[in-house]
């Protein structure tokens, strides 16, 4: 049987496992140097072939070594949108079951008496049943014939750390039983220590490939899987949580379809638990048979998962394909089995990776930045475009297997975009950055569950069954958010309110801030926008107005954001749009003042690139007047690409070749958009400066402005 590795079976163990990854950097670093030199077509069956045979010394290794490796081994085959299909292809023997343990004593007889491979299968699971015994009387006290009426000798499943017999309980119930390898405990430890030091290695060579926040999270966690009480509890958690409905709120996150089966009796190395008839997800034929339609099942899987993490705070780390069948009766719901590796999130932490969820998905980067503070996320660098980047590749739709790699092809792109933003503000040159960490701390919570995201979007990918996830999570995210709004009214409250009326909605005078009224003007206004705020058409708003020079109003109301609800104080900040116009249009009269402009000039006389498509009778006024029929200019384009708005050159090129739609002079309308960028072509070209340039000297000098408050301005605006 197993024992406690000494150091001679520790020190084996770390050359097998390091010799291997030598020998594979070794391999794909020398293909990366070849491909300066070697024409593609070439190239690609070199790649194919040493992914052939890396994969299937990855796979060696893990039948040889077993424990902690078979669970990373499964882990990498549901990763069909990032490893080579070779990889899959082998790697995907281990989602499901593992040869019987122990086996040395019956390999040993294998290769001395050269027996037969039938005689060495019924030898190997006598030996496995042998020890199952014994494990099982060592922990209930008991005997298999006084607890069992029944125990099937071979098992349904062996995993990396137990193996799973079906059985019967002598009051006839119908059980399955897991029983925890011998020794295997010592060794899993013993694993995640050489894992830290392959991981660490491998960052330290190529840094792109840095997986050591994801590795400490899996250290920290994996230890807790050996203790089948553990796991019991974790069940009996989720059971509660699903089986309980929501009375209010969108039917869609109240109730969630799955089924989880019943722990009956457990010690930390034996889980005896109801059993479940059904199918593996990776069984296809046997899936297509039942009829069963797996994006169907998919989507309840995740929607699971969704309300484990937003509504429970309590959620599975591990939901990789062996810990899921379907129900051989219709409707054929997910059974979810597999509950060693949980994490538990508080009220904060459930809304903070809920605001983070839903500002990727809607590309908020305030609320995004915000709820990565709130979570303990500390970045060494302002980059908030490549943050809302790399979030939001986390929550991706799922794809099938070919287009998946595409993605991970244009991610590398978008990585090597992000690395040269990093240079520029890190002040790093090429080779220092690709050794730079922009983040400081990484939230384990925000690992874990992008851990969670990406063995979904994996399981995806492998069931061929493409889903939305964001638009299956979405709700989920957004019921958590609502008692982070209204803080004030308790759960019990707004039930017993809610049923009385369906209506009813918790905006009050606590909605808005509670500063003495300033003037009887004030008390109107705030009365409005309670009945605003009540009918839900107004999420925050600031209001301050001046009348002889005395504040006669000063009031902020509501939150930031419909997924940043942190309530609206005086001083917070917002987007404004329109109000650079004022200052583009103060520069123009500027320079008129100082003699540089006219306002009776032909636009064409200043910017030669604008004379052409009718617009060569367009003058300075027509711009600052609204009246050059260019109101739609750029419109369109921005719709198809609001990133365009940042480059200030194309703009002003897109400005210049534009057709007007109306004669200058004839209708007044409002150039809700193009007038920055107008204003901006006039002023550069008739003043020879860049807009900054004159903004400087123009406003900011004179005024003393800070110049913190300035830069960045999209002068469109």
């Amino acid at each position: 049987k197993l024992v406690p590795m000494g150091w001679g079976s520790i020190f084996q163990r770390r050359i097998r496992i390091f010799t291997i990854a030598i020998v594979m950097f070794t391999e794909y670093k020398v293909l990366q140097l070849r491909e300066r030199w070697t024409k593609r077509p070439k190239m690609f069956e070199l790649w194919k072939k040493a992914h052939e045979r890396n994969a299937k010394r990855i796979l060696d290794l893990i039948v040889q070594l077993e424990g902690l490796w078979v669970k990373l081994g499964q882990y990498l085959s549901t990763r069909v949108d990032v490893l080579p299909p070779a990889y899959i292809q082998l790697l995907k023997q281990l989602e499901d079951s593992l040869p019987p343990r122990p086996l040395e004593e019956a390999i040993s007889l294998f290769w001395k008496a050269q027996i037969n491979d039938d005689c060495f299968i019924l030898m190997a699971l006598q030996c496995s049943f042998t020890q199952v015994r014994k494990t099982i009387s060592r922990e209930f006290g008991k005997t298999v014939e006084e607890l069992f009426l029944n125990f099937e000798r071979i098992p349904l499943t062996t995993a990396a750390d137990a193996q799973v017999h079906r059985a019967t309980l002598s009051d006839g119930l119908e059980v399955v039983v897991k029983v925890q390898h011998e020794g295997i405990k010592e060794i899993i430890l013993e694993d995640l220590k050489i894992l830290k030091s392959v991981v660490y290695w491998v960052a330290w060579a190529e840094p792109k490939y840095d997986f050591n926040p994801i590795i400490d999270e899996w250290c920290k966690e994996a230890p807790k899987e050996l203790d089948f009480n553990h796991e019991a509890e974790n069940k009996r958690a989720v059971c509660k949580n699903h089986g309980w409905k929501s009375s209010f709120g969108d039917s869609n996150t109240s109730r969630v379809d799955v089924l989880i089966p019943e722990p009956i009796m457990s010690t930390k190395k034996v889980l005896i638990l109801e059993y479940m008839d059904g199918i593996s997800l990776t069984d296809t034929e046997s899936l297509e048979a039942f009829g069963i339609d797996k994006q169907k099942v998919l989507k309840e899987i995740t929607r699971a998962y969704a309300h484990q993490i937003f509504v429970d705070g309590f959620f599975s780390g591990d939901p990789k394909p062996g810990n899921f069948l379907v129900s051989k009766v219709s409707p054929h719901r997910p059974i979810l089995l597999d509950f060693g590796l949980k994490r538990s999130l508080s009220l904060s932490e459930k809304q903070a990776l809920a605001k983070i969820f839903l500002a990727s998905a809607e590309g908020d980067h305030v609320g995004l930045l915000s709820s990565f503070a709130e979570m303990g996320h500390k970045p060494r660098l302002n980059i908030p475009d490549q943050m809302l980047e790399i979030s939001t590749s986390f929550f991706l739709n799922s794809a099938a297997a070919e287009e998946a790699h595409r993605l991970v092809e244009a991610y590398a792109e978008l990585r090597n975009k992000n690395l040269k933003v990093f240079q520029e503000k890190s002040k790093h040159n090429e080779k220092e950055v690709g050794r730079f960490d922009p983040v400081d701390a990484f939230p384990s919570d925000i690992i874990t569950f992008s851990r969670v995201v990406h063995l979904l979007r994996g399981l995806s990918s492998t069931m061929g069954a493409p889903l939305l996830f964001i638009d299956v999570m979405t709700p989920f995210a957004e019921s958590v958010l609502q008692w982070y709004v209204f803080p004030l009214f308790s759960v019990k409250f707004f039930l017993l309110i809610y049923r009385s009326d369906p209506c009813f909605s918790p905006f009050n005078t606590s909605w808005m801030s509670g500063t003495p009224s300033l003037s009887n003007v004030e008390e109107k206004l705030r009365k409005l926008l309670i009945e605003l705020g009540n009918a839900g058409e107004v999420l925050g708003i600031q209001v301050c107005a001046y009348k002889d020079g005395e504040v006669i109003i000063d009031t902020v109301a509501g939150v930031l954001g419909k997924h940043d609800p942190r309530p609206v104080q005086p001083d917070s900040l917002f987007p404004l749009f329109s109000v650079s116009k004022g200052i583009a249009a103060g520069m123009v009269h500027w320079l008129v003042d100082k003699g540089v402009l006219n306002l009776e000039d032909n636009v064409g006389d200043i910017w030669p690139q604008f004379r052409c498509n009718g617009k060569d009778q367009i003058k300075v006024h027509h711009v600052l007047n609204h009246t050059s029929g260019l109101h739609n200019a750029l419109g369109n384009a921005l719709d198809g690409d609001a990133q365009l708005m940042m480059d200030w050159e194309e703009c002003l090129n897109r400005i210049a070749s534009y057709t007007p739609e109306t004669e200058p002079g004839r209708e007044q309308l409002y150039h809700f958009v193009s007038f920055g960028w107008l204003c901006g072509g006039i002023i550069e070209h008739g003043s020879k400066k860049q807009f900054q340039k004159v903004l400087e000297e123009a406003f900011v000098h004179p005024l003393n402005i800070d110049g913190e408050l300035y830069i960045g301005i999209p002068p469109g605006l």
